[in-house]
């Protein structure tokens, strides 16, 4: 009885780290957002600098997920978990204390780096420490509170700029940070995967690839798509990312193992995620300089009047846990891309240069319900997928092509952006800012298609894991 008490502290202990953990990586993917017009006045900066401060972060959390997770499997994942933790906590107070647009944007790619070692083990820590039969409330929880981040950012970000100052969306990451140190030393197990040579060749054909391709597209509105720098971007980055796949599938131990997209259920949803990450990202980059500089809304009140998506996740992803647990992951996850789409559509036709909060309300709380019955089944989905010793890669994979996503759909949308409409009145803004929408809900459709593409049995795969723990797992699972 006590081993069992101790096991159910373990487990808690674990989800609380792991989700706050979770929350200060995800939390800065978009915090930024909401406070772009106070630090283009206090730091200067064009478009171009502005998409740098979002994009710097998760270009490289994008790039050294999978190289962090591999670090976790061969030297500890919590030593390295707590390695990364200290990163991202420094990053955070160098972007506090940053005294131009150009250090911040270096402070910014620090902290993506420090967030890619942590976040991928958040997930293989959370599945060591819980057992088999309570892991889909545990992914539902974490999800809930990874999804609420994300979408959050631009309200948190929005209340500290305009009633303290936008450097407090850096420094809110340092008490967080110092707290959850001594926490995760003290309460994580320390758990190790195979043990399998790093692949630093595969990490830099993919970190090349990636920064190749999303500076041509962040840069070919500023220098045109014909620019040489522009085209040798583009073409040398897919070049460096084709020679990943292919190191991918000949190297003897390489970071994304290939055979592993054999499987339709890790094809499926590591492309639904990337797919809903390009288009959710781009949507609420523009949404959120759409709210104050054409509707007029302080950073707060844009903030708050993105409440119903934003705080969809908390109220509906751990429902959503559980439903991924009963019926299958599957038709939860379609069902929040088809949402989400729905959402981003109608949001496009009523978006007007003076449009009322009332008329975009229902376009903001479909977007929401959609947003939150994607997160946690996806997480279920990706760690289910694989074999349990190949969780860290699958963890670091999925993170990166989400964070791909990201940055792709905020270069991608703010291009469209930019060839349709621009900052000089709210008409040209709305101008641009409906084909860029009316693109992301095309991008995210085409993610739920991407999701029915998975096996619809799932619940097979939770069995074999029962045998870990015979007895309770039926039983819960019976229930």
């Amino acid at each position: 009885m006590s081993q069992q008490t101790a096991a159910r502290g373990g487990a808690v202990w674990a989800l609380a780290i792991t989700s706050v953990a979770g929350f200060m990586a995800a939390l800065d993917n978009l915090v930024v957002t909401t406070a772009l017009p106070s630090i283009r006045q206090d730091l200067g900066g064009a478009l171009h600098d502005l998409e740098w401060t979002v994009s710097a972060y998760t270009l490289t959390f994008a790039v050294l997920l999978m190289f962090g997770a591999a670090l976790g499997d061969r030297f500890g994942r919590r030593r390295l978990f707590l390695a990364g933790l200290t990163v991202f906590t420094g990053a955070s107070a160098a972007a506090a204390l940053a005294p131009g647009i150009d250090s911040l944007i270096a402070a910014r790619a620090v902290q993506g780096a420090g967030a890619a070692v942590m976040m991928p083990l958040t997930l293989t820590l959370l599945t060591a420490a819980v057992p088999a039969a309570k892991r889909g409330m545990a992914y539902g929880v974490w999800g809930a509170v990874n999804g609420l981040a994300v979408a959050s950012g631009p309200l948190v970000g929005g209340s500290l700029t305009e009633h303290i100052s936008w450097q407090w969306i850096f420094w809110l990451n340092v008490p967080l940070g110092l707290a959850l140190l001594p926490l995760a030393r003290l309460r994580l197990a320390e758990s190790y995967g195979t043990g399998a040579p790093l692949d630093l060749p595969g990490t830099l054909l993919a970190s090349g690839g990636l920064f190749g391709i999303v500076y041509g597209l962040v840069r070919g509105p500023v220098d045109g798509w014909t620019g040489s720098l522009v085209l040798t971007g583009l073409m040398a980055g897919t070049a460096l990312l084709a020679g990943f796949v292919l190191y991918g599938i000949r190297a003897a131990h390489p970071m994304l193992p290939m055979r592993l997209f054999r499987s339709r259920s890790f094809s499926g949803i590591n492309a639904a995620s990337l797919l809903m990450f390009l288009g959710m990202f781009g949507s609420i980059f523009l949404l959120s300089q759409y709210m104050q500089g054409v509707l007029g809304y302080s950073p707060t009140e844009a903030g708050l009047r993105m409440l119903p998506w934003t705080g969809m996740p908390m109220l509906v992803a751990p429902i959503a846990g559980i439903l991924s647990d009963r019926i299958g992951g599957r038709p939860v996850v379609a069902a929040g891309l088809f949402l989400q789409a729905v959402g981003l559509g109608y949001m496009a036709t009523v978006a007007t240069a003076d449009a009322s909060y009332a008329v975009q309300l229902p376009a903001l709380v479909i977007s929401g319900i959609g947003m939150a019955l994607f997160f946690a089944p996806a997480s279920h989905l990706v760690m289910s997928s694989v074999r349990p010793h190949e969780q860290g890669i699958a963890s670091g994979a999925n993170n990166a092509l989400r964070e791909v996503g990201g940055a792709l759909g905020i270069a991608v949308m703010a291009s469209i952006f930019s060839a349709q409409g621009g900052y000089e009145s709210g008409q040209a803004f709305v101008d641009g800012l409906r084909p860029a929408l009316m693109t992301g809900s095309a991008v995210v459709a085409l993610a739920g298609v991407a999701a029915l593409l998975i096996p619809a049995r799932r619940r097979p795969t939770v069995r074999p894991a029962n045998p870990e723990q015979p007895a309770p797992a039926l039983e819960t699972a019976s229930h």
